[in-house]
Protein backbone atom coordinates (compact mmCIF):
# COMPACT_ATOMS: atom_id res chain seq x y z
CA UNK A 1 0.00 0.00 0.00
CA UNK A 2 1.41 3.91 -0.82
CA UNK A 3 2.15 5.44 1.95
CA UNK A 4 0.91 8.77 1.60
CA UNK A 5 2.07 10.16 4.93
CA UNK A 6 5.62 9.74 3.67
CA UNK A 7 4.41 11.48 0.36
CA UNK A 8 3.31 14.52 1.93
CA UNK A 9 6.07 14.92 4.34
CA UNK A 10 8.72 15.10 1.70
CA UNK A 11 6.80 17.57 -0.11
CA UNK A 12 6.23 19.72 2.58
CA UNK A 13 9.68 20.10 3.39
CA UNK A 14 10.39 20.51 -0.13
CA UNK A 15 8.12 23.23 -0.29
CA UNK A 16 9.26 24.60 2.78
CA UNK A 17 12.77 24.71 1.27
CA UNK A 18 11.06 26.51 -2.04
CA UNK A 19 9.80 29.18 -0.10
CA UNK A 20 13.07 29.87 1.63
CA UNK A 21 15.01 29.88 -1.52
CA UNK A 22 12.49 32.62 -2.64
CA UNK A 23 14.17 34.84 0.06
CA UNK A 24 17.40 35.19 -1.76
CA UNK A 25 15.97 37.66 -4.23
CA UNK A 26 14.45 40.06 -1.55
CA UNK A 27 18.04 41.74 -1.46
CA UNK A 28 18.12 42.68 -5.18
CA UNK A 29 14.13 43.87 -4.99
CA UNK A 30 15.38 45.98 -2.07
CA UNK A 31 18.74 47.40 -3.75
CA UNK A 32 16.90 47.97 -6.93
CA UNK A 33 13.98 49.64 -5.09
CA UNK A 34 11.65 47.49 -7.50
CA UNK A 35 7.61 47.10 -6.58
CA UNK A 36 8.29 43.10 -6.48
CA UNK A 37 9.44 43.19 -2.90
CA UNK A 38 6.26 42.52 -1.08
CA UNK A 39 4.69 40.02 -4.39
CA UNK A 40 7.82 38.11 -3.63
CA UNK A 41 7.64 37.81 -0.04
CA UNK A 42 3.86 37.49 -0.08
CA UNK A 43 4.70 34.12 -1.98
CA UNK A 44 7.62 33.07 -0.29
CA UNK A 45 5.31 33.32 3.25
CA UNK A 46 2.19 30.98 1.52
CA UNK A 47 5.06 28.50 0.62
CA UNK A 48 6.96 28.73 4.14
CA UNK A 49 3.79 28.49 5.92
CA UNK A 50 1.85 25.64 3.31
CA UNK A 51 5.07 23.83 3.49
CA UNK A 52 5.78 23.76 7.14
CA UNK A 53 2.40 22.98 8.26
CA UNK A 54 1.96 19.44 5.96
CA UNK A 55 5.43 18.76 7.33
CA UNK A 56 4.79 19.16 10.91
CA UNK A 57 1.83 17.70 10.53
CA UNK A 58 3.05 14.32 8.95
CA UNK A 59 6.70 14.75 10.90
CA UNK A 60 5.62 11.60 12.75
CA UNK A 61 5.40 9.73 9.31
CA UNK A 62 7.50 6.45 8.66
CA UNK A 63 10.77 7.76 6.80
CA UNK A 64 11.32 4.15 4.93
CA UNK A 65 9.66 4.44 1.54
CA UNK A 66 9.57 2.28 -1.71
CA UNK A 67 9.70 2.92 -5.38
CA UNK A 68 6.04 3.78 -5.75
CA UNK A 69 6.68 6.39 -3.13
CA UNK A 70 9.76 7.56 -4.88
CA UNK A 71 7.71 8.15 -8.27
CA UNK A 72 5.09 9.93 -6.97
CA UNK A 73 7.62 12.34 -4.94
CA UNK A 74 9.64 13.05 -7.69
CA UNK A 75 6.63 14.00 -10.13
CA UNK A 76 4.79 15.77 -7.88
CA UNK A 77 7.40 17.49 -6.55
CA UNK A 78 8.01 19.15 -9.79
CA UNK A 79 4.87 19.84 -10.28
CA UNK A 80 4.25 22.02 -6.66
CA UNK A 81 7.53 23.72 -7.05
CA UNK A 82 6.34 25.22 -10.40
CA UNK A 83 2.51 25.65 -8.93
CA UNK A 84 3.74 28.03 -5.82
CA UNK A 85 6.88 29.56 -7.85
CA UNK A 86 4.67 31.06 -10.02
CA UNK A 87 3.17 33.08 -6.69
CA UNK A 88 5.47 35.73 -7.32
CA UNK A 89 4.73 36.56 -11.31
CA UNK A 90 1.05 36.76 -10.74
CA UNK A 91 1.02 38.29 -7.18
CA UNK A 92 3.45 41.22 -8.85
CA UNK A 93 0.88 41.26 -11.82
CA UNK A 94 4.11 40.95 -14.32
CA UNK A 95 2.76 37.49 -15.86
CA UNK A 96 -0.96 37.99 -14.82
CA UNK A 97 -2.07 35.09 -16.93
CA UNK A 98 -1.89 31.91 -14.45
CA UNK A 99 -1.19 29.70 -17.00
CA UNK A 100 1.76 31.95 -18.40
CA UNK A 101 3.66 31.92 -15.04
CA UNK A 102 3.25 28.22 -14.76
CA UNK A 103 4.59 27.63 -18.02
CA UNK A 104 7.14 29.78 -17.31
CA UNK A 105 7.96 28.44 -14.28
CA UNK A 106 7.53 24.51 -15.04
CA UNK A 107 10.17 26.04 -17.96
CA UNK A 108 12.85 27.07 -15.20
CA UNK A 109 12.56 24.55 -12.72
CA UNK A 110 12.67 22.03 -15.78
CA UNK A 111 15.31 23.73 -17.22
CA UNK A 112 13.84 23.98 -20.11
CA UNK A 113 13.92 28.29 -21.27
CA UNK A 114 11.05 28.25 -22.93
CA UNK A 115 9.77 31.67 -22.57
CA UNK A 116 6.54 33.49 -22.89
CA UNK A 117 7.82 37.35 -22.11
CA UNK A 118 8.64 39.69 -24.85
CA UNK A 119 10.49 42.29 -22.71
CA UNK A 120 12.33 40.73 -20.40
CA UNK A 121 14.39 43.82 -19.64
CA UNK A 122 11.48 45.21 -18.25
CA UNK A 123 11.23 42.79 -15.32
CA UNK A 124 11.69 44.09 -11.55
CA UNK A 125 15.11 42.59 -10.76
CA UNK A 126 13.70 40.37 -7.93
CA UNK A 127 11.39 38.58 -10.04
CA UNK A 128 14.39 37.91 -12.59
CA UNK A 129 16.79 36.64 -10.24
CA UNK A 130 13.72 34.44 -8.71
CA UNK A 131 13.08 33.24 -12.97
CA UNK A 132 16.76 32.13 -13.21
CA UNK A 133 16.95 30.71 -9.34
CA UNK A 134 14.06 28.55 -10.42
CA UNK A 135 16.44 26.96 -13.33
CA UNK A 136 19.32 26.85 -11.04
CA UNK A 137 17.28 24.73 -7.98
CA UNK A 138 15.90 22.55 -10.80
CA UNK A 139 19.12 21.52 -12.53
CA UNK A 140 20.77 20.84 -8.93
CA UNK A 141 17.22 18.73 -7.81
CA UNK A 142 18.20 16.72 -11.78
CA UNK A 143 21.61 15.98 -10.78
CA UNK A 144 20.76 14.45 -7.09
CA UNK A 145 17.37 12.90 -8.75
CA UNK A 146 19.91 11.03 -11.94
CA UNK A 147 22.75 9.91 -10.13
CA UNK A 148 21.23 8.95 -6.35
CA UNK A 149 17.19 8.30 -7.24
CA UNK A 150 16.79 7.08 -10.71
CA UNK A 151 19.36 4.40 -10.68
CA UNK A 152 17.80 2.99 -7.41
CA UNK A 153 13.87 3.16 -9.03
CA UNK A 154 15.57 1.68 -11.97
CA UNK A 155 14.85 4.46 -14.54
CA UNK A 156 16.36 4.95 -17.78
CA UNK A 157 19.10 2.63 -17.78
CA UNK A 158 20.68 5.09 -15.61
CA UNK A 159 22.26 2.68 -13.23
CA UNK A 160 25.21 2.03 -15.27
CA UNK A 161 27.24 4.86 -13.79
CA UNK A 162 25.55 4.22 -9.94
CA UNK A 163 28.58 2.78 -9.16
CA UNK A 164 30.77 5.51 -10.12
CA UNK A 165 29.43 8.01 -7.90
CA UNK A 166 31.18 9.29 -4.85
CA UNK A 167 30.52 8.39 -1.70
CA UNK A 168 29.67 5.59 0.50
CA UNK A 169 26.93 2.92 -1.50
CA UNK A 170 24.58 1.14 0.88
CA UNK A 171 20.85 -0.42 -0.61
CA UNK A 172 19.32 2.04 1.50
CA UNK A 173 18.32 5.33 -0.29
CA UNK A 174 18.65 8.15 2.31
CA UNK A 175 22.66 7.50 2.70
CA UNK A 176 23.60 7.73 -0.51
CA UNK A 177 21.38 10.84 -1.20
CA UNK A 178 22.97 12.20 1.63
CA UNK A 179 26.23 11.50 0.46
CA UNK A 180 25.54 12.10 -2.88
CA UNK A 181 23.73 15.39 -2.18
CA UNK A 182 26.69 17.04 0.02
CA UNK A 183 29.31 16.65 -2.75
CA UNK A 184 27.51 17.58 -5.53
CA UNK A 185 26.05 20.52 -4.22
CA UNK A 186 29.46 21.94 -3.28
CA UNK A 187 31.13 20.98 -7.06
CA UNK A 188 27.49 22.77 -8.13
CA UNK A 189 27.93 26.00 -5.91
CA UNK A 190 31.85 26.47 -6.74
CA UNK A 191 31.03 26.08 -10.54
CA UNK A 192 28.50 28.63 -10.54
CA UNK A 193 30.54 31.11 -8.49
CA UNK A 194 33.76 30.93 -10.67
CA UNK A 195 32.13 31.43 -13.68
CA UNK A 196 30.34 34.48 -12.05
CA UNK A 197 33.54 36.36 -11.16
CA UNK A 198 34.73 35.03 -15.16
CA UNK A 199 31.82 36.71 -16.15
CA UNK A 200 32.68 39.82 -13.68
CA UNK A 201 35.87 40.01 -16.09
CA UNK A 202 34.36 40.41 -18.87
CA UNK A 203 32.60 43.40 -17.76
CA UNK A 204 29.34 41.88 -17.74
CA UNK A 205 27.58 43.68 -14.41
CA UNK A 206 26.97 41.58 -11.03
CA UNK A 207 23.25 41.35 -11.37
CA UNK A 208 23.66 39.67 -15.03
CA UNK A 209 27.03 37.55 -14.20
CA UNK A 210 24.92 36.23 -11.27
CA UNK A 211 21.85 35.26 -13.02
CA UNK A 212 23.67 33.72 -16.75
CA UNK A 213 26.04 31.85 -14.22
CA UNK A 214 22.51 30.22 -12.48
CA UNK A 215 20.76 29.55 -15.63
CA UNK A 216 24.39 28.25 -17.70
CA UNK A 217 25.38 25.68 -14.95
CA UNK A 218 21.69 24.40 -14.61
CA UNK A 219 22.03 24.35 -18.55
CA UNK A 220 18.80 26.29 -18.32
CA UNK A 221 19.06 29.43 -20.75
CA UNK A 222 17.38 32.04 -19.02
CA UNK A 223 19.06 35.38 -20.03
CA UNK A 224 18.10 38.62 -18.21
CA UNK A 225 18.67 39.79 -22.35
CA UNK A 226 15.74 39.58 -24.20
CA UNK A 227 18.50 38.77 -27.05
CA UNK A 228 20.38 35.62 -24.92
CA UNK A 229 23.83 36.13 -25.02
CA UNK A 230 23.57 37.59 -28.76
CA UNK A 231 23.20 41.07 -26.48
CA UNK A 232 27.05 40.31 -25.56
CA UNK A 233 29.29 40.90 -28.39
CA UNK A 234 32.05 40.28 -26.33
CA UNK A 235 33.93 37.03 -27.04
CA UNK A 236 35.43 36.84 -23.68
CA UNK A 237 32.01 36.24 -22.29
CA UNK A 238 30.59 33.73 -25.03
CA UNK A 239 34.22 31.60 -24.28
CA UNK A 240 33.61 31.77 -20.62
CA UNK A 241 29.77 30.70 -20.90
CA UNK A 242 30.63 28.02 -23.81
CA UNK A 243 32.97 26.28 -21.22
CA UNK A 244 30.65 26.10 -18.14
CA UNK A 245 28.02 24.66 -20.73
CA UNK A 246 30.32 22.27 -21.31
CA UNK A 247 30.78 21.28 -18.00
CA UNK A 248 27.48 21.51 -16.73
CA UNK A 249 26.52 19.16 -19.83
CA UNK A 250 29.65 16.50 -18.50
CA UNK A 251 28.18 14.06 -15.63
CA UNK A 252 29.09 15.97 -12.29
CA UNK A 253 31.17 12.47 -11.13
CA UNK A 254 33.53 13.14 -13.32
CA UNK A 255 33.46 16.61 -11.82
CA UNK A 256 34.32 15.34 -8.50
CA UNK A 257 37.11 12.89 -9.88
CA UNK A 258 38.48 15.74 -11.70
CA UNK A 259 38.45 18.43 -8.82
CA UNK A 260 40.64 15.26 -6.96
CA UNK A 261 42.73 15.61 -10.01
CA UNK A 262 41.71 11.74 -10.95
CA UNK A 263 42.03 12.86 -14.93
CA UNK A 264 42.51 9.06 -15.85
CA UNK A 265 39.18 7.82 -14.78
CA UNK A 266 37.99 10.78 -16.46
CA UNK A 267 39.23 9.98 -19.84
CA UNK A 268 38.63 6.54 -19.33
CA UNK A 269 34.88 7.31 -18.82
CA UNK A 270 33.42 5.97 -22.63
CA UNK A 271 30.46 8.79 -22.06
CA UNK A 272 32.74 11.28 -22.00
CA UNK A 273 34.91 10.69 -24.73
CA UNK A 274 31.61 10.29 -27.04
CA UNK A 275 30.43 13.57 -25.86
CA UNK A 276 33.75 15.26 -26.76
CA UNK A 277 34.38 13.69 -30.04
CA UNK A 278 30.42 14.54 -30.94
CA UNK A 279 31.04 18.19 -30.06
CA UNK A 280 34.30 18.69 -31.92
CA UNK A 281 33.03 17.02 -34.91
CA UNK A 282 30.18 18.91 -35.30
CA UNK A 283 31.47 22.11 -34.47
CA UNK A 284 33.90 21.25 -37.12
CA UNK A 285 31.61 20.97 -39.68
CA UNK A 286 29.67 23.68 -38.61
CA UNK A 287 32.56 26.12 -38.22
CA UNK A 288 33.30 25.59 -42.10
CA UNK A 289 29.81 25.66 -43.34
CA UNK A 290 29.36 29.07 -41.70
CA UNK A 291 32.65 30.51 -42.77
CA UNK A 292 31.52 29.83 -46.32
CA UNK A 293 28.15 31.05 -46.24
CA UNK A 294 27.91 33.89 -43.31
CA UNK A 295 30.90 35.97 -44.44
CA UNK A 296 31.94 35.45 -41.04
CA UNK A 297 36.22 35.74 -39.93
CA UNK A 298 37.36 31.95 -38.83
CA UNK A 299 37.51 33.18 -35.17
CA UNK A 300 33.49 34.46 -35.85
CA UNK A 301 32.62 31.23 -37.30
CA UNK A 302 34.23 29.20 -34.81
CA UNK A 303 32.70 30.89 -31.96
CA UNK A 304 29.66 31.20 -33.33
CA UNK A 305 29.73 27.44 -33.99
CA UNK A 306 30.93 25.81 -30.74
CA UNK A 307 28.65 28.17 -29.07
CA UNK A 308 25.99 27.60 -30.80
CA UNK A 309 26.46 23.27 -30.79
CA UNK A 310 27.69 23.00 -27.22
CA UNK A 311 24.41 24.78 -26.20
CA UNK A 312 22.22 22.63 -27.92
CA UNK A 313 23.28 19.53 -27.47
CA UNK A 314 23.81 20.40 -23.03
CA UNK A 315 19.98 21.72 -23.99
CA UNK A 316 20.90 25.01 -22.21
CA UNK A 317 19.47 26.91 -25.26
CA UNK A 318 21.32 30.23 -25.19
CA UNK A 319 21.23 32.18 -28.39
CA UNK A 320 24.42 33.95 -29.88
CA UNK A 321 22.78 33.76 -33.77
CA UNK A 322 19.27 33.29 -35.07
CA UNK A 323 20.52 29.81 -36.30
CA UNK A 324 17.28 29.58 -38.25
CA UNK A 325 18.12 31.87 -40.69
CA UNK A 326 21.99 29.63 -41.34
CA UNK A 327 21.56 27.09 -44.86
CA UNK A 328 18.93 24.53 -44.19
CA UNK A 329 21.85 21.92 -43.74
CA UNK A 330 22.64 23.55 -40.12
CA UNK A 331 19.55 24.01 -39.11
CA UNK A 332 18.78 20.66 -39.69
CA UNK A 333 22.11 19.70 -37.60
CA UNK A 334 20.90 21.79 -35.28
CA UNK A 335 17.29 19.99 -34.97
CA UNK A 336 19.12 16.62 -34.66
CA UNK A 337 21.43 17.79 -31.68
CA UNK A 338 18.13 17.86 -29.63
CA UNK A 339 17.93 14.56 -29.17
CA UNK A 340 21.57 14.29 -28.29
CA UNK A 341 21.40 15.98 -24.83
CA UNK A 342 24.07 16.15 -22.43
CA UNK A 343 25.90 13.23 -20.55
CA UNK A 344 24.03 11.14 -17.74
CA UNK A 345 24.24 12.63 -14.35
CA UNK A 346 24.41 16.77 -15.72
CA UNK A 347 21.74 18.69 -15.92
CA UNK A 348 21.46 18.04 -19.73
CA UNK A 349 18.24 16.44 -20.72
CA UNK A 350 16.92 15.02 -24.10
CA UNK A 351 18.14 11.45 -24.32
CA UNK A 352 21.20 11.58 -23.35
CA UNK A 353 24.87 10.17 -24.64
CA UNK A 354 24.88 7.45 -22.70
CA UNK A 355 21.97 5.77 -24.23
CA UNK A 356 23.06 7.35 -27.69
CA UNK A 357 26.43 5.01 -27.44
CA UNK A 358 24.88 2.37 -25.92
CA UNK A 359 22.33 2.31 -28.86
CA UNK A 360 25.36 2.55 -31.56
CA UNK A 361 27.09 -0.64 -29.49
CA UNK A 362 24.46 -2.69 -29.50
CA UNK A 363 23.40 -2.05 -33.16
CA UNK A 364 26.86 -2.64 -34.68
CA UNK A 365 26.68 -6.27 -32.09
CA UNK A 366 23.53 -7.19 -33.76
CA UNK A 367 25.16 -7.23 -36.98
CA UNK A 368 27.89 -9.46 -35.63
CA UNK A 369 25.57 -11.40 -33.76
CA UNK A 370 23.45 -12.15 -37.24
CA UNK A 371 27.25 -13.38 -39.10
CA UNK A 372 28.33 -15.30 -35.51
CA UNK A 373 24.43 -16.18 -34.28
CA UNK A 374 26.18 -18.57 -31.21
CA UNK A 375 28.59 -16.05 -30.24
CA UNK A 376 28.05 -14.52 -26.91
CA UNK A 377 28.75 -10.62 -27.57
CA UNK A 378 27.39 -8.36 -25.18
CA UNK A 379 27.44 -4.59 -24.64
CA UNK A 380 29.83 -3.09 -22.67
CA UNK A 381 30.08 0.36 -21.32
CA UNK A 382 33.16 1.57 -19.52
CA UNK A 383 34.64 -1.77 -19.57
CA UNK A 384 31.86 -3.91 -18.10
CA UNK A 385 29.07 -5.93 -19.43
CA UNK A 386 25.73 -4.30 -19.72
CA UNK A 387 22.67 -6.46 -18.97
CA UNK A 388 19.95 -7.39 -21.70
CA UNK A 389 17.37 -5.95 -19.32
CA UNK A 390 19.50 -2.35 -19.24
CA UNK A 391 19.38 -2.28 -23.28
CA UNK A 392 15.80 -3.48 -23.46
CA UNK A 393 15.18 -0.35 -21.04
CA UNK A 394 17.17 1.99 -23.15
CA UNK A 395 15.35 1.00 -26.46
CA UNK A 396 12.02 1.59 -24.82
CA UNK A 397 13.27 4.69 -23.40
CA UNK A 398 14.26 5.31 -26.94
CA UNK A 399 11.36 4.31 -28.61
CA UNK A 400 9.10 6.16 -25.99
CA UNK A 401 10.54 9.24 -26.51
CA UNK A 402 10.04 9.25 -30.39
CA UNK A 403 6.59 8.17 -30.11
CA UNK A 404 5.57 10.74 -27.48
CA UNK A 405 7.45 13.53 -30.02
CA UNK A 406 5.40 12.35 -32.81
CA UNK A 407 2.27 12.61 -31.04
CA UNK A 408 3.03 15.73 -29.84
CA UNK A 409 3.83 16.86 -33.24
CA UNK A 410 0.03 15.59 -34.33
CA UNK A 411 -1.18 17.69 -30.95
CA UNK A 412 0.86 20.73 -32.20
CA UNK A 413 -0.44 20.96 -35.31
CA UNK A 414 -4.11 20.69 -34.52
CA UNK A 415 -3.18 24.03 -32.87
CA UNK A 416 -2.77 25.75 -36.81
CA UNK A 417 1.28 25.32 -36.53
CA UNK A 418 2.97 24.29 -39.50
CA UNK A 419 5.10 20.94 -39.43
CA UNK A 420 8.29 23.03 -38.34
CA UNK A 421 7.04 25.02 -35.41
CA UNK A 422 4.93 21.90 -34.45
CA UNK A 423 8.19 20.01 -34.68
CA UNK A 424 10.55 22.38 -33.06
CA UNK A 425 8.06 23.43 -30.09
CA UNK A 426 8.06 19.76 -29.07
CA UNK A 427 11.77 18.90 -29.71
CA UNK A 428 12.48 22.01 -27.08
CA UNK A 429 9.85 21.03 -25.14
CA UNK A 430 10.59 17.63 -24.45
CA UNK A 431 14.68 17.87 -24.56
CA UNK A 432 14.05 20.80 -22.18
CA UNK A 433 16.36 22.80 -24.98
CA UNK A 434 14.08 26.39 -24.89
CA UNK A 435 14.05 27.48 -28.70
CA UNK A 436 13.10 25.64 -31.08
CA UNK A 437 12.70 26.21 -34.97
CA UNK A 438 10.03 28.04 -36.88
CA UNK A 439 7.93 30.35 -34.93
CA UNK A 440 9.06 29.10 -31.40
CA UNK A 441 13.07 30.03 -33.07
CA UNK A 442 15.84 31.76 -31.37
CA UNK A 443 14.56 34.66 -32.12
CA UNK A 444 10.88 34.44 -31.15
CA UNK A 445 9.41 32.42 -27.76
CA UNK A 446 6.33 30.78 -27.12
CA UNK A 447 3.63 33.48 -26.14
CA UNK A 448 1.78 33.11 -29.13
CA UNK A 449 0.85 29.44 -28.37
CA UNK A 450 -2.83 28.50 -27.19
CA UNK A 451 -3.63 28.01 -23.30
CA UNK A 452 -3.89 23.92 -23.80
CA UNK A 453 -0.76 24.27 -26.24
CA UNK A 454 0.95 25.87 -23.11
CA UNK A 455 -0.20 23.48 -20.59
CA UNK A 456 0.72 20.30 -22.93
CA UNK A 457 4.20 21.83 -23.38
CA UNK A 458 4.53 22.17 -19.82
CA UNK A 459 3.74 18.35 -19.52
CA UNK A 460 6.53 17.69 -21.91
CA UNK A 461 8.94 19.75 -19.94
CA UNK A 462 7.78 17.42 -17.29
CA UNK A 463 8.26 14.10 -18.69
CA UNK A 464 11.27 14.99 -20.64
CA UNK A 465 13.40 16.17 -17.10
CA UNK A 466 11.90 13.04 -15.06
CA UNK A 467 13.19 10.40 -17.91
CA UNK A 468 9.81 9.80 -19.19
CA UNK A 469 9.00 5.96 -16.83
CA UNK A 470 8.98 8.35 -14.30
CA UNK A 471 5.96 10.03 -14.97
CA UNK A 472 4.66 7.52 -17.29
CA UNK A 473 4.59 4.98 -14.65
CA UNK A 474 1.88 6.84 -12.64
CA UNK A 475 -0.54 6.67 -14.84
CA UNK A 476 -0.31 2.69 -15.33
CA UNK A 477 -3.11 1.36 -13.41
CA UNK A 478 -0.68 -1.63 -12.26
CA UNK A 479 0.69 1.21 -10.08
CA UNK A 480 -1.85 1.73 -8.05
CA UNK A 481 -3.13 -1.61 -7.20
CA UNK A 482 -1.76 -2.70 -3.99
Amino acid sequence: MINFRIILKVLGLLLLLEGLFMLFAVPFSLYYHDPDLFPILISSGISIVTGGLTWMFFIKASSSFGRREGYIIVTFAWIIFSFFGSLPFVLSGEISNFTDAFFETMSGFTTTGASILNDIESMSHGLLLWRSMTQWIGGMGIIVLSIAILPILGIGGMQLFVAEVPGPTPDKLHPRIKATASRLWGIYIIFTGVEAILLLFGDMSFFDAINHSFTTMATGGYSTKQASIAYYTSPYIQYVITFFMFLAGTNFTLSYFALHFRFRKVWKNEEFRFYIGLLLGITSIVSLVLYFTENLSIEGSFRNAVFQVVSIVTTTGFVTADYSRWVPFLWVIILMLMFTGGSAGSTGGSIKMMRILLLLKNSWLELKRMIHPKAVLPARFNHRSVSSQIISNIMAFIIFYLLITVFGIIVISFLGYDLDSSFGAVAATLGNIGPGIGAVGPAENYSHIPIFGKWFLSFLMLMGRLELFTVLVIFSPSFWKK
